[in-house]
């Protein structure tokens, strides 16, 4: 287990970490594994990217540290899940994509097929013209249409 801390917002919503009496302003919470084990082991960087705590379990701290843990997590994350690919503008690039997400429908530019990365056999991410990323977690589990769709860049 890790020594002991608080992580906090100050007045302007900057995240602070107290450690060992010691206040660190302008931490940033990140995860080691976002796509293959996001709730497991996160890492409390410096300001100037220092890691200062690690944190293996972070589900198993206690309830306050652990909503802090989260909320500074989601402030820093954005990435929407495709979990339908409704239409393709065109099957050459630039393209106009019209997704539904766990976070509702989207409609993004996909610039070129190198935008899409194959993390792992089924897992992939969907860079849009803005530098978005999109996640595909499991493309089997996809339905028919959005495979069909999909196949013609990959």
């Amino acid at each position: 287990m890790s020594a002991p801390f608080e992580l906090s917002q100050d007045a302007l919503g900057v995240w602070q970490l107290q450690l060992q009496g010691q206040v660190h302003q302008g931490v940033t919470v990140v995860r080691a594994f976002p796509i293959g084990a996001p709730d497991e082991a996160v890492s409390v960087l410096s300001a100037e990217g220092h890691e200062l705590l690690w944190l293996e379990q972070p589900m198993q701290l206690p309830l306050a540290q652990q909503q802090a843990v989260q909320a500074a997590l989601q402030a820093r994350e954005f990435m929407p899940e495709i979990q339908r690919v409704d239409s393709v503008s065109s099957f050459t690039t630039p393209s106009t994509w019209s997704v539904q997400t766990n976070r509702g429908q989207a409609q993004f530019v996909l610039r070129g097929e190198e935008d899409i990365r194959r993390l792992s056999g089924n897992t992939l991410i969907v860079a849009d013209e803005h530098g978005v990323q999109f996640l595909i977690r499991d493309l089997p589990t996809l339905d028919r249409h959005s495979r069909k769709l999909l196949d013609r860049f990959l």
